[in-house]
């Protein structure tokens, strides 16, 4: 599943301002309502109960939350890079400023699976991680995303 499957132009944030992982999760939630059409709210309590079952902060500034709703018709996601990295509980400590919120329908199943899979591996790639970090324009974040040599990785 490529990475332009997920992302909608609309979905990437080049310079999120917050001051912690609730007001970055807040954020997202809401950037993804206006994509989706779905309720904020719904997709804000989904990824809180997701995180309280362990942070989604996978290391190296990066984190991934994610959550099903049953309101969702589609395998969706955003994209931030945070201004300031913010603690996000992640597993090696280090704080995060690299995330990418995943919303699927209750009924994905292994497309959930797949799609949390593709984000993986794009941001193992300490040399993407570093161009997606050095970058602030929304045209070229957006590209780096979806052009096929990210999708390779």
């Amino acid at each position: 599943m490529p990475l332009s499957d997920l992302l909608s132009f609309e979905a990437v944030l080049p310079a999120l301002k917050v001051n912690s992982k609730k007001q970055a999760l807040q954020e997202l939630s809401d950037r993804a309502a206006a994509v989706s059409g779905l309720p904020a709210r719904e997709i804000y309590d989904s990824i809180l109960q997701r995180e309280r079952l362990g942070s989604t902060g996978v290391g190296n500034g990066i984190a991934i939350p994610h959550a099903k709703l049953a309101k969702a018709q589609q395998i969706f996601g955003l994209f931030a890079r945070l201004e300031r990295p913010v603690d996000f509980e992640a597993q090696d400590g280090a704080p995060v400023d690299l995330m990418f919120m995943l919303i699927a329908p209750e009924s994905a199943g292994a497309d959930h699976l797949k799609a949390l899979s593709r984000i993986a591996r794009a941001v193992r790639d300490p040399a993407f991680t570093a161009r997606l970090r050095a970058t602030r324009d929304p045209s070229a974040l957006y590209l780096m995303l979806t052009q096929p040599a990210a999708n390779a990785a």
